[in-house]
């Protein structure tokens, strides 16, 4: 019993208890879909009413003209027609119904997943390969929306259809329900192999379709590189290869799927024959007329669509299972915690005028299966200052800015904002012009959560512009910003003098990561975008690494005498720019050591 075995394995493996944890996650969406599914399910169930009532129709139009009943010809003739009609016209409803509500729950669907795992925790979601990501968000949510729609309603239709035709034709001749239902074992037995494979088949495929879009995601965002190393000929042969894998995959279940469809064909081929011989017979016999035989054949032919219907629906609901549980995997991971929002507003409300300042206290962290990045390490920043990090490449200088944008938790210590009221005024406050202000030096401390990223602004290595104008751009991080807004940030950060020459000014095409552009000018782009969010923290992850001395010192003279109190972080591997900043922290021993006058001039010197 080898398949009672696997079946035993399967359920100590847990299959049960993973395929009902998989229904209630997809249950958690089929529930606001409800009106959909009901009006698609009725309209599923008077199609089929309507096809009953055409078979007692052409029972009795075949009986009027073989004389076996009188009535009237055209009339009867007339209702088939227009039963057919309306059955057409049923299907076609049926059909665009389905489509637009497939489509509506699709979109839907699709834009809440896209959202939870944009929420999702950054160092457990940068596990999975961004094409695997957009797979699983786009053929495995395809699935769950098109499988919530259509699952249950097609299943109360189909069991609606089957039964509906096996009591018409009991009633009638209940040697006919024989015949039609001599298939069924054989077929619930190829149909039982046929899932196993499925099963297999459905994870195989997701995990190929997965692979493929990841090479082809990185393939064609890397030309540049794959030109340059001349890789053109290894990566063909590369995804012919990869093609071939996924073909004989495919191939060997359409192989598998192709014999089973032959023998369930033949043995449909025997049922109905058999049912047509049964039928001459009792026609000869005189116990049904050739209308009843007609009526019978046709509703065998439905019960037996209708078994094999709901025979199919098991893969279905396989591979309906295997897409929820790889949403699962990614969805089930740690959420971001966004319930901060309104005491952050409020903060920031009352100190972005005066200033945030930072706080870094005792942190340790390190990367999953990695050594300790950093070791009770500590340091603070505050409003009008730039402070810099400094330290060898990979010592943690990008994990620190991380940390602060809560894109990575530390495993002890703490990170906070805190804003301090400003001294009070005698000669306002006396002319009535200063309202009382709160005890000088009073301090009000928030957490650093991701709620908090609102108060930042960030300028990561390399290239981050997005396609579309360079207006467009800017916009994003503030849709409100006016021509002017843009023209001055572009002015700070030096990119002005480059993009008043392009014929089309701040209106001008930016190509994909930033296409069109040299490295110096996408980053002078990408800090004029920073400071147009105007948010009261400034990070600077070697954001000025492309451009030369000058320019660099320029840009950060220009952030300094901004007049804004802005609290601005650089991490640089360049230290002659160290004399601007207010202090430097080294990244010494997986800490952050403050230097002194001395040791900056002395790492100015030496560089």
């Amino acid at each position: 019993m080898p398949d009672l075995k696997y079946i035993k394995k399967r359920i100590q493996e847990g299959m049960l208890k993973d395929m009902w944890r998989e229904t209630k996650w997809i249950y958690q969406y089929a529930k606001h879909y409800w009106p959909a599914m009901i009006f698609y399910t009725l309209l599923g169930i008077v199609t089929s009413v309507v096809g009953l009532l055409s078979s007692f129709v052409s029972k009795d139009l075949v009986d009027i003209i073989t004389g076996h009943q009188t009535g009237a010809l055209l009339r009867t003739f007339a209702m088939m027609i227009g039963l057919t009609i309306g059955s057409m016209l049923m299907n076609q409803a049926t059909s665009y119904a389905s489509n637009w509500i497939s489509m509506k729950v699709d979109a839907t669907i699709k834009a809440d997943i896209f959202s939870k795992m944009l929420i999702t925790d950054w160092e457990s979601i940068t596990a999975y390969h961004t094409g695997d990501l957009l797979t699983r968000w786009s053929s495995d949510a395809s699935n769950i929306s098109s499988g919530i729609l259509s699952w249950v309603p097609n299943l109360i239709i189909n069991l609606f259809k089957f039964f509906s035709a096996f009591f018409v034709v009991i009633y009638n001749d209940a040697t006919f329900a024989i015949f039609a239902m001599l298939g069924v074992p054989f077929t619930l037995l190829m149909s039982k192999t046929l899932m196993k494979r499925m099963v297999n088949n459905n994870k195989r495929s997701a995990a190929m379709s997965a692979k493929m879009s990841g090479f082809n995601q990185e393939a064609f965002s890397n030309i540049q590189t794959i030109k340059a190393f001349d890789l053109i000929k290894y990566y063909s042969q590369r995804l012919r290869q990869l093609q071939s894998e996924y073909i004989g995959m495919r191939l060997e279940f359409q192989r598998m799927s192709i014999v089973t469809s032959i023998i369930m064909s033949i043995v449909g081929l025997l049922v109905s024959y058999g049912s047509y011989g049964w039928g001459i017979y009792r026609v000869f016999s005189g116990a049904i007329s050739y209308g009843s035989m007609t009526m019978f054949l046709s509703l065998s032919g439905t019960l037996t669509g209708a078994l094999n219907a709901l025979i199919s629906m098991v893969p279905s609901a396989i591979g309906l299972m295997t897409s929820a549980g790889r949403l699962m995997d990614i969805l089930d991971m740690p959420q971001e915690d966004y319930s901060h929002e309104e005491e952050v507003a409020a903060f920031s409300d009352a100190y972005v005028q005066t200033g945030i300042h930072l706080q870094m206290e005792d942190i340790t962290y390190a990367y999953k299966n990695s050594a300790n990045v950093f070791e009770h390490a500590s340091m603070e920043a505050h409003p009008h200052e730039i402070v810099a990090l400094v330290g060898p490449s990979g010592e943690g200088k990008t994990t620190m800015l991380r940390l602060l944008l809560c894109l990575l938790r530390p495993q002890s210590g703490s990170f906070s904002l805190y804003g301090e009221s400003e001294p009070s005024n005698p000669i306002l406050q006396k002319a009535g012009l200063q309202e009382p202000p709160a005890p000088v030096g009073k301090r009000e401390t928030i957490p650093l959560t991701p709620a908090a990223r609102k108060l930042f602004s960030y300028v990561p290595q390399g290239n981050t512009m997005f396609s579309g104008t360079i207006a467009e751009n800017m916009r994003s991080v503030k849709p409100d910003a006016t021509d002017e807004d843009i023209v001055s940030v572009l002015q700070m950060a030096c990119a002005w003098d480059f993009v008043e020459r392009l014929p089309d000014g701040i209106n001008s095409e930016i190509k994909e990561r930033g296409g069109g552009f040299s490295e110096g000018q996408a980053q002078r782009l990408s800090i004029a975008r920073a400071l147009l969010r105007k948010s009261p923290i400034l990070l600077l992850d070697e954001a000025t690494s492309a451009l030369d001395v000058a320019t660099e010192r320029k840009v950060l003279k220009n952030i300094m005498h901004d007049g804004y109190p802005r609290t601005c972080i650089v991490t640089t591997h360049r230290p002659t720019v160290l004399n601007l900043c207010s202090h430097v922290y080294a990244i010494r021993q997986k800490q952050c050591a403050l230097l002194t006058k001395e040791e900056i001039k002395q790492m100015i010197d030496d560089f």
